[in-house]
């Protein structure tokens, strides 16, 4: 995966345009304020599941990215496993920069 996404990720947490954990995000789904879930790679089955089903069952894009160490340093908090974004203009430049890393 490329950092750039990385680097989107750090501005819009610093925005304040973000929320994490798992609770949070769920909360955020259903609420429709989630505009985009980043889940990492290495998240417990139970809780990428849940993520996942939640997110297509309101619709909102979910991307698995790197491991919850890489999505941790760019958001600069410790054993961070999720994220949402809660911004549309994040959430479609992010998703344009992970749909090109995906196809290559």
């Amino acid at each position: 995966m490329s950092g750039s996404y990385l680097n989107l990720i750090g501005l819009a947490v610093r925005a304040g345009k973000c929320t994490f954990g798992e609770e949070s995000i769920v909360k955020d789904i259903r609420k429709r304020k989630a505009k985009l879930v980043l889940i990492a790679n290495d998240t417990g089955k139970q809780t990428k599941k849940k993520l996942t089903d939640k997110c297509s069952f309101y619709q909102v894009p979910c991307y698995e990215v790197d491991d919850r160490e890489v999505l941790s340093q760019a958001v600069g908090k410790a054993g961070r496993v999720a994220i949402a974004v809660l911004d549309q203009g994040f959430a479609k430049k992010l998703q344009s920069l992970l749909d090109e890393s995906i196809r290559g």
